[in-house]
């Protein structure tokens, strides 16, 4: 029912957030004018000002062979033809003396959200922004350390981060083409930097754009739905890559890599939650990973998952 309150907001051109989980099982939907009364904070800013703090996570991130275990299997599942990129995650705990509050406020990111006590995200992935009738998405697939030599000449001319990027543009494009027309790749493979807490990462991006029509409102609770899960997060084919990830992460991504976003009776903005943090009984944990095809290598994805593991 979620979904279609987001149809009836929109079509009565009400602000909201929306708040999805990985699957789009699990929706909340809270008019703006309501925000106050729950223990909720987001911030959508494209063009922040990085402003630089101290703090930093320590991790206690899984065994090398446990995640050769789970690598291996993705790669036995990619030789089947059962998928041909997934994103394989992992969480790792994580020890602060912050608050998920303290970490809101100190965290640098273009999509923030703090969900009660329960989780945090700081991501630099948009999911999708409508306006004027033209819905874009600006999937992220391929990083590296800013530190290295000729770091940006280095993954740009990567085959297997080329091949990666070009799958994941490609399942957006399919995406878009379900809910729009006139789909196009306005900009492919651009550089973006991110900083990463002590360190700085460059992200390739790419930029797909199409047209709705003029009521899209009316079904926006409808677009949402059929682009999620989000592909860049996931992989393809999606729906039998999604449920090669429930069989193997081995832990339940709840919102981590969901969506979060905001109609402002206008337009919609969104990001993917990539970034997250989550608390639980046992202290904090933090999600991530990366995309995973044949050509891929085990150690440079377990230490991708660890770069991305910080509080910008």
């Amino acid at each position: 029912m979620s979904f279609e309150k987001i149809n009836v907001l929109a079509k009565q051109k009400k602000p909201f957030l929306f708040i999805s989980d990985f699957k789009g099982e699990d929706v909340e939907v809270i008019l703006l004018e309501d925000l106050e009364k729950e223990d909720i904070e987001f911030c959508i800013n494209e063009k922040y000002s990085f402003k630089k703090h101290l703090h930093t996570l320590q991790t206690d991130p899984i065994k090398f062979s446990e995640y050769k275990k789970k690598f291996d299997a993705v790669i036995e599942k990619i030789k089947s033809g059962e998928t041909y990129i997934l994103n394989l995650t992992q969480q790792t705990p994580v020890k602060t003396d912050l608050t998920l509050k303290e970490m809101f406020r100190v965290a640098n990111a273009h999509y923030k959200l703090r969900y009660k006590d329960e989780f945090l995200c700081f991501s630099p992935e948009k999911f999708i922004q409508i306006a004027d009738n033209t819905i874009h998405t600006f999937p992220m697939k391929g990083t590296i350390d800013a530190a290295k030599v000729n770091a940006e000449k280095k993954i740009l001319a990567d085959e297997k981060e080329m091949a990666e990027h070009i799958m994941i543009v490609d399942l957006l494009r399919n995406d878009l083409s379900m809910v729009a027309s006139d789909v196009t790749v306005e900009r492919f493979r651009y550089i973006q930097t991110i900083e990463a807490g002590e360190k700085k990462l460059l992200q390739i991006s790419s930029h797909i754009r199409g047209s709705l029509h003029v009521n899209w409102q009316e079904e926006l609770g409808t677009i949402l739905q059929t682009l999620l899960p989000a592909g860049s997060i996931s992989g393809a084919p999606k729906k039998s890559t999604v449920n090669i990830i429930e069989d193997i992460e081995g832990y339940a991504r709840g919102f981590f890599s969901g969506v979060f976003g905001v109609f402002d009776g206008d337009s919609l903005d969104s990001g993917v939650m990539i970034r997250f943090i989550q608390k639980s009984a046992k202290g904090y944990f933090y999600k991530s990973g990366g995309g995973i095809t044949l050509d891929s290598d085990v150690q440079s994805e377990y230490k991708e998952m660890q770069d991305k593991i910080y509080l910008p």
